[in-house]
């Protein structure tokens, strides 16, 4: 209830919406302050055929200009009672019988948008990775091939040129049963048939350490210094001339970064551990495991620090660690 003048009392009284008429009502006279008001806020009726179903969505989905009716097209549903039934299956079997040109597509479209919500990518990822899917799609030569790992091949390529790439090893994660070697062989083969398509070299971006640093720290619960460091360390990283992926060079500055903090992290711990640890506190760092959290081999990080080691003095900010204190990271 609100306050409004009423011309008859003379004064400001209490007045009684009356939603179904649209009439203002002085609660003391009764008098008609407004007659017929539209109401501007929003209608959360529900439309759902099912009594139960309080879903007050009253829409369809946005357009998509991907699919060849823009996605807007109808979709017979079944109603309740008996003649609703006998119509719903005559329209059912009538609306079957029409064969949809976008089946596969949306399908496509759904398995890409579940990996992605599973990976926690944002939707121009997802919007990218549809797009190429549709280009290879249109050149009609992937019939024969491993769908799962086509599409994760797509995710992984839409990552990359959005510069928010993932290792293969977290694309497989996903991937519903696809190998590595399956969505690296489907990426290759996507980007050849792209470029051949294009007529020039098809634009991946250029993967950094730093792209995958602040994830596996955020994984590993380090503190906000350490991961500053980290991230400093890489930058400087990038000047020298080691030859090992930008994944295994961030794992090893990772793993030099907690040499030097008072939680030392294990190359490669126990994974019930790491898990229990994780599902009780995320930020319990003494059983943070780098190679588990980084995806990296325990040997391929001891062979990227063993390349770092001799350039720590240079990497390592001085502001997190003085030149006594590299003395306590461990000789390889």
């Amino acid at each position: 209830m609100a306050d409004a003048f009423c011309p008859d009392c003379k004064r400001s009284t209490e007045v009684v919406f009356d939603h179904s008429a649209g009439d203002t009502v002085c609660s003391e006279c009764g008098l008609v302050l407004e007659a017929h008001a539209i109401d501007e806020t929003s209608e959360w009726r529900t439309f759902a055929n099912e009594s139960a179903d309080n879903d007050p969505v009253r829409v369809g989905g946005p357009s998509n200009p991907l699919l060849t009716d823009g996605g807007l097209s109808t979709v017979i549903s079944k109603p309740n009672g008996t003649q609703a039934e006998f119509l719903s299956s005559s329209l059912g079997r009538w609306q079957s019988r029409g064969a949809n040109p976008d089946r596969n597509l949306i399908l496509a479209f759904k398995t890409i948008a579940t990996m992605a919500d599973r990976l926690g990518l944002v939707a121009t990822i997802k919007d990218r990775a549809n797009e190429i899917y549709k280009k290879i799609e249109d050149l009609k030569s992937i019939r024969g091939r491993n769908q799962d790992a086509i599409l994760a091949a797509c995710l992984y390529i839409a990552c990359r040129q959005e510069d928010r790439p993932r290792t293969v090893k977290e694309i497989c994660s996903v991937a519903n049963g696809a190998t590595k070697k399956e969505i690296g062989r489907a990426k290759e083969f996507i980007v050849k048939q792209l470029e051949v398509e294009m007529g020039q070299s098809m634009e991946m971006g250029t993967i950094h350490a730093g792209d995958f640093l602040r994830r596996f720290c955020s994984h590993l619960g380090m503190t906000n210094q350490a991961v500053k460091a980290a991230q400093e360390a890489v930058q400087k990283s990038e000047e020298l001339d080691i030859r090992r992926s930008p994944i295994s060079i961030a794992a090893a500055i990772i793993y030099m970064i907690t040499q030097l903090s008072d939680d030392k992290k294990p190359l490669k711990g126990s994974s019930v551990f790491f898990t229990l640890s994780h599902m009780l506190c995320p930020y319990i760092s003494s059983f943070s495991d780098i190679s588990l959290a980084t995806g990296v081999a325990e040997g391929t990080i001891r062979n990227s620090y063993k390349d770092l080691y001799p350039y720590a003095s240079r990497i390592i900010p001085t502001s997190y660690a003085k030149e006594e204190d590299l003395k306590s990271l461990c000789t390889p």
